[in-house]
């Protein structure tokens, strides 16, 4: 490289996902660094690592060249000076959490949160002494109202099932005036389509099994932003609770990123035509969808993934309606290639623990899309034919 080159910041988001400095032997995918440990070639190497005079690989609990290869290109999408890949997207939650909360404090959470964040939050967080209360994050006067003595303002834009928007520049603002930090769950959106941080935003967390691996292949997490953030991060919940990010999972991570603005744009096209054309069928009472709202909240998005849900007359069966589904399948998750369904009411019957969609009042005649890529004709078809065969 030439000394003026642009830096990594200044490339689209497509260049810097597709562009890599040299790797050994001129190799033009990372390699995948398989191993457990590093060793050193002597005493005072392993001295200069260990007290921290040199920051080199030492365990792959801490530090992978493979996992650092998607934490740097992360990081560049969200403009964040650092981040840290995990396990999978509730670890990355837990870490983020636990390097701010800890005995005797209290989080202030928007509601309708995704479910096992709930479930953290009502299950592990009070044995820890830490208290969480819920609010309609979407409503500034009752998140300003709510923040006094809060340490952390966790926040999602939109939030999950129901998609309810958040203006969180301002959101952050006030969270800083009172002295609390804030989390956001990016995984909707992807720093495509909007980047936390530099709204104010301290931490981002994405499940980076959704859109940023977008093959339905790996469970993944990542954290990203300041480098004091991070390393508040790395000094205790990540490396103690031991959620590591593996090599293979890394890989297939910088292998998905390559594609992610094409299939974002897919993504976007295809559930904006599908949401349009359920919110002029007979049998839909709303479609929650951000590309619908007004709420200002709206404004530091500046694209809209194909997860979204709608709302179905009483007179529809819900299970018969999923069930008549060829091309949406019926599961979890969201973000891979292939289009999903999960009905809330499905949802609502999950045993394991609190549940967030009971909580908040979710209606059961609620119906979550993940549109995938497959040909939207195709997908409006199958769609279609299924209600047309749902009426009670």
């Amino acid at each position: 490289m030439t000394d003026d080159f642009p830096a990594p910041e200044a490339y689209a988001a497509s260049t810097t996902l597709a562009h890599d400095d040299s790797f050994p032997a001129g190799a033009v995918v990372p390699p995948i660094y398989q191993t457990s440990l590093f060793t050193f070639a002597s005493y005072a190497e392993m001295e200069a690592a260990f007290s921290g005079q040199v920051k080199r690989p030492i365990y792959s609990r801490g530090d992978n060249p493979t996992v650092q290869e998607f934490e740097r290109k992360v990081a560049a999408l969200e403009g964040a000076e650092a981040a840290r890949g995990t396990a999978s997207g509730m670890a990355a939650i837990s870490s983020a959490v636990l390097s701010i909360a800890g005995s005797g404090d209290r989080i202030l959470c928007t509601r309708h949160v995704y479910g096992d964040a709930y479930r953290l939050f009502e299950k592990l967080m009070p044995r820890l002494g830490i208290t969480v209360d819920y609010v309609d994050a979407g409503d500034l006067a009752a998140v300003e109202a709510a923040l006094p003595g809060a340490k952390l303002l966790y926040l999602e834009n939109p939030t999950s099932m129901m998609f309810e928007l958040q203006e969180i520049g301002r959101l952050a603002a006030l969270a800083k005036a009172h002295g609390a930090a804030t989390i956001i769950d990016n995984s909707w959106a992807t720093p495509l389509f909007q980047q936390p941080i530099r709204h104010g935003v301290d931490l981002v967390v994405h499940s980076a099994s959704k859109y940023l691996s977008g093959h339905s292949d790996t469970v993944a997490g990542v954290i990203a932003g300041s480098a004091e953030r991070i390393a508040r991060v790395n000094d205790l919940a990540y490396p103690y609770l031991g959620g590591k990010l593996s090599p293979f999972e890394a890989w297939l991570l910088v292998r998905g990123m390559r594609t992610l603005p094409l299939r974002m744009r897919q993504h976007q096209e295809s559930g904006l035509a599908i949401a349009r054309r359920l919110a002029d069928h007979p049998l839909v009472t709303r479609v929650l969808h951000p590309a619908f709202s007004n709420h200002p909240g709206g404004a530091t998005l500046t694209g809209h993934s194909g997860l979204f849900s709608f709302e179905v007359e009483e007179t529809v069966d819900v299970p018969r309606l999923v069930d008549a589904l060829r091309l949406f399948k019926l599961g979890v998750s969201w973000g891979g290639h292939e289009s999903l369904v999960v009905p809330a009411r499905a949802s609502l019957r999950q045993a394991q623990g609190p549940n967030s969609m009971s909580a908040f009042g979710v209606t059961p005649r609620i119906v979550r899309l993940a549109v995938g890529l497959e040909d939207t004709e195709d997908l409006w078809a199958d769609l279609e034919r299924a209600l047309a065969g749902s009426v009670n």
